[in-house]
């Protein structure tokens, strides 16, 4: 007797990206972003066909991602009594902030981000698996933004650090995108920021997506 066996059928997952400015794809005129760019990927036919919603919010703190993360993903399952399979977050830019002049407080409180942030991963994890897109580096020789907030490396990498630790502890999957472009060198990375310092450009968002196809944690669901 002859046995015939039938390939695996695999269902494409349902995800949410939440975030800011660098999730909702702002300074990227021709693809929408890095998750705009990874949506159009997975929507050809050789593809593994997953649905990405794009839950960005321009100037999003932690605590504001946090505060919608379950509303978000309980309104994202398409079928009745379905929810999303996978969770990506990206957030802490705005967080670092200082406020008013170079050398003026900090938005959000380092250790009030600590808190923050590992509520919002200790939540995200209760509901699905969790993935977390660093931040971009700024370029610092283009600030103040918007002539009253100044953001800066050393800031930036407080907070990073942080939300590295904080996702180490928890098996979260971190992708340390501010130190694979800082290792590019200065001019490398500039090339990639938007003339406000604050945002990538297209050819930074383009960048960005090949470093989140090529990471490991997102390659196993291709």
């Amino acid at each position: 007797m002859q046995l015939s066996t039938k390939p695996i059928q695999y269902q494409p997952l349902k995800i949410i990206a939440l975030g800011d400015s660098l999730v909702y794809g702002f300074g990227d005129l021709e693809g929408g972003g890095w998750v705009e760019r990874l949506r159009c990927c997975w929507m050809s036919p050789e593809s593994a066909g997953h649905v990405l919603y794009n839950l960005g919010v321009r100037g999003d703190r932690v605590q504001q991602v946090a505060q919608r993360l379950e509303v978000e993903f309980r309104h994202r399952g398409e079928l009745r009594n379905q929810v999303p399979d996978l969770i990506i977050l990206s957030v802490g830019v705005n967080d670092s902030a200082r406020l008013g002049h170079a050398n003026g407080r900090n938005y959000t409180n380092i250790n009030v981000f600590e808190t923050h942030i590992s509520a919002l991963l200790d939540r995200a994890q209760q509901l699905c698996p969790v993935l977390f897109v660093g931040m971009t580096p700024v370029n610092e020789t283009k600030m103040p933004f918007w002539d009253c907030i100044y953001y800066d490396r050393a800031d930036q990498y407080s907070y990073k650090e942080a939300t590295k630790l904080a996702c180490s502890q928890r098996n979260i999957p971190y992708l340390d995108i501010f130190e694979q472009w800082m290792e590019r060198g200065e001019n490398w990375v500039e090339q990639r920021i938007s003339t406000d310092g604050l945002h990538p450009n297209t050819l930074g968002y383009q960048t960005l997506l090949e470093n989140v196809i090529h990471w490991d944690a997102i390659a196993r669901y291709n």
